[in-house]
């Protein structure tokens, strides 16, 4: 399959991003949610943040406070045997049964914005801030869903209760409302499809079942886009192949003639993070079509290998114009780039079931 990833590649880094206080760094500008607004392409960048630390021994990790409203910075020895830091996204706790501890950075979204969809300007301010009790550790990787003149944004809200997936509408992207959980814990990818299907509103979302079950996408129904219900598991892990670790739902489903096209990410067990895709009835959702035998798009830049957290490629957002598919991805849970890829070739690619 011909893919074309833009030269201006990757768009946005975190050094392209200032930070909204003066004492902390920006980690990541990454995994953005996509919408089309009054002509341009808005980019809801997730934006990692962490406090500035000149000791190497010591991490600062930032939680929000909801009852003072303001940040918490708190220090943590990297020679305190109580606590795992091998994961550099993650502090756990070694004398703990469920080990979580916090995270080493605070997600929230700021939007960057494009007349051309590859040079981005990006706002000064927070557009999406963690605001309640529910959101003390971040917000992580938003899906934008147009509805008539309506924008529903999804959203992974983090915090010492669990992860679940939360939802703010708005009309100008500078007005928003808050509807708190729509799926709650544990679930995330949640995104909402952009049309009513027989009279009913879809979504796919990716419960995270601990005991038995395995991080597959489920998908579900709603009269209201609030209250979700009906769900069903449609489609899972395939032994061996590149999406044998876990999968989540990616950008939007876009509507054409075969189904409704969602791609998808998908990991192995060893955490290297392509991009798939997955046909759905026009008429019934639930039903699996046709699927990706192999991934659509994977990481093979150095852009996409080498970061953060390296060999991810990870989709919230595409825009389809005839055969074209533009997919925004976050690579290397650091920066954003763009691929073209033909809707026609993904289609085609595609395995039947």
């Amino acid at each position: 399959m011909k893919v074309y990833r833009y030269e201006q590649n990757p768009l946005i880094t975190p050094k392209d991003v200032k930070p909204h206080r003066e004492d902390f760094e920006v980690i990541g500008a990454f995994n953005a949610g996509i919408a089309e607004y009054r002509g341009e392409v808005l980019m809801l960048l997730r934006i990692a943040e962490r406090p500035v630390t000149h000791d190497k021994n010591l991490i600062k990790a930032p939680v929000f406070n909801p009852e003072k409203n303001e940040l918490e910075i708190i220090p943590f020895r990297k020679n305190d045997e109580r606590y795992d830091f091998s994961d550099p996204r993650v502090i756990r706790r070694t004398d703990h049964p469920h080990g979580f501890e916090c995270l080493t950075s605070l997600s929230y979204i700021r939007i960057a914005r494009s007349r051309d969809g590859r040079h981005f300007t990006i706002d000064e301010k927070p557009f999406i801030y963690p605001s309640n009790r529910y959101e003390t550790f971040g917000i992580e990787d938003p899906r934008v869903t147009r509805i008539e003149d309506t924008y529903y944004i999804c959203y992974t809200a983090v915090s010492p209760v669990g992860v679940g997936a939360a939802m703010v509408s708005t009309k100008d992207f500078i007005n928003t409302r808050h509807h708190g959980f729509v799926f709650a814990p544990e679930n995330k990818d949640v995104l909402i499809f952009p049309e009513k299907v027989n009279g009913k509103y879809y979504a796919l979302h990716r419960p995270s079942l601990k005991s038995i079950g395995k991080p597959e996408i489920w998908i579900a129904e709603s009269e209201n886009l609030l209250h979700w219900g009906n769900h069903q598991h449609l489609f899972g892990l395939r032994e061996g192949m590149w999406d044998s670790g876990r999968i989540g739902a990616g950008a939007v489903p876009i509507k054409t003639e075969k189904g409704w096209l969602a791609l998808y990410h998908g990991a192995t067990p060893e955490n290297r993070y392509c991009m798939g895709a997955v046909l759905l009835d026009l008429n019934d959702p639930t039903r699996v079509i046709a699927r990706s035998d192999q991934p659509i798009l994977e990481p093979e830049a150095e852009y996409e290998k080498e970061g953060f957290f390296g060999d991810v490629v990870f989709s919230c957002g595409a825009i389809a114009r005839g055969d074209t598919v533009k997919m925004y991805y976050g690579v290397a849970d650091s920066s954003m780039a763009c691929a073209e890829l033909s809707l026609s070739e993904i289609l085609d690619s595609l395995v039947y079931a």
